[in-house]
């Protein structure tokens, strides 16, 4: 009984396949490298490889003896991919496609799929429910949403059970300071602090003072990647012991805006983080933040980490990884 993770090499799909090991189970990684990293798994097995070669999968499913799917693997740039949206449609959408069918026909048949609250755009109304419309704004979101869409149509036509979580704004790194995100390719609000605050960047850039919020900056919901690691291994466990397919966001139910993420990180660095006040940029939504009663409700599962906990954990892992894993 091994849980396959695809996209496992990478920064959420990394700190769950540590939390799944450390629980006991046996895992394997599907991941193509590209924009995972090896390092980041230890010494759980990986194959290198791409969801899209569904022999592939099947062979991985066969090999290990997989009973289960965790899926990170896709890209996730919101401006990449309006610039590029053939290769998300591709790698995202597609891949899922043949992933699912190579998993199928190896008789494996559930699967936790990783989602986004992007796929609400900007929500009409607060805190976002899973009841919400969905309204994608550019590519990346709208793949999400398909991927959601796929998902679920392979348990109508071929009793697929899954679980879709859609998380906010993941952040933080491990307590023990092992593994991290890469801020080489991520354009996530705190790593870039981070690299302000470290000096590897110029000044961070605020885009816009004038939001109605009460600091005029964006306020979002900023959730530890050790909680959303908990959560999908709670969604297994659903899964597992015959729970219904389900959709639950993942937050903390409560926004941090841009200020409020500097002031902590000068609190638990002591020093300034230089930044510079600029225009907002089109389509961002003054506040979102989730309300997460559903998967409390389903999964027993709420977010226990509070924003200091995400700033003290990054800035530890970036300042003694200033060049992530490499």
């Amino acid at each position: 009984m091994t849980i396959l993770v695809t996209g496992g090499a990478g920064y959420i799909g990394s700190h769950t396949v540590r939390l799944l090991r450390s629980s006991g189970r046996d895992v394997v990684v599907l991941d193509s490298l590209e924009r995972g990293h090896r390092e980041s798994l230890f010494d759980t097995p990986l194959v290198v490889g791409s969801i899209a070669d569904e022999s592939l999968v099947e062979r991985v499913c066969r090999d290990f003896e997989v009973t289960d799917i965790v899926h990170f693997a896709a890209y996730k740039s919101a401006g990449e991919s309006m610039e590029t949206p053939g290769m998300y449609w591709l790698n995202n959408v597609q891949g899922t496609v043949h992933l699912v069918e190579g998993a199928l026909a190896a008789g494996v048949n559930r699967l936790v799929f990783s989602s986004s609250a992007a796929v609400y755009g900007s929500p009409a109304s607060l805190p976002v429910r899973e009841s919400a419309p969905l309204a994608p704004e550019n590519v990346y979101a709208e793949t999400k949403a398909v991927m959601e869409r796929v998902i679920s149509w392979y348990g109508v036509t071929r009793g697929l059970r899954w679980a879709s979580l859609r998380y906010f704004n993941a952040a933080g790194a491990a307590a023990d300071g092992a593994i991290g995100e890469d801020w080489s390719i991520t354009t996530n609000l705190v790593p870039l602090v981070m690299k302000a605050a470290l000096g590897a960047s110029g000044p961070l850039k605020v885009f816009g003072t004038d939001y109605p919020t009460p600091d005029g900056t964006g306020v979002r919901d900023y959730i530890h990647v050790e909680d959303l690691a908990t959560a999908h291994v709670a969604a297994l466990d659903h899964l597992a012991t015959g729970g219904a397919d389900i959709t639950v966001n993942l937050g903390t139910g409560r926004g941090a805006s841009v200020l409020e993420v500097l002031r902590e990180t000068e609190r638990v660095s002591g020093r300034p983080v230089p930044h510079e006040f600029v225009s907002r940029r089109p389509g961002d939504p003054a506040e979102v933040y989730a309300d997460a009663s559903l998967a409390a409700q389903l999964l027993g599962w709420k977010a226990t980490h509070t924003l200091a906990d995400i700033i003290e954990s990054a800035y530890a892992w970036h300042s003694a990884h200033p060049t992530g894993f490499r």
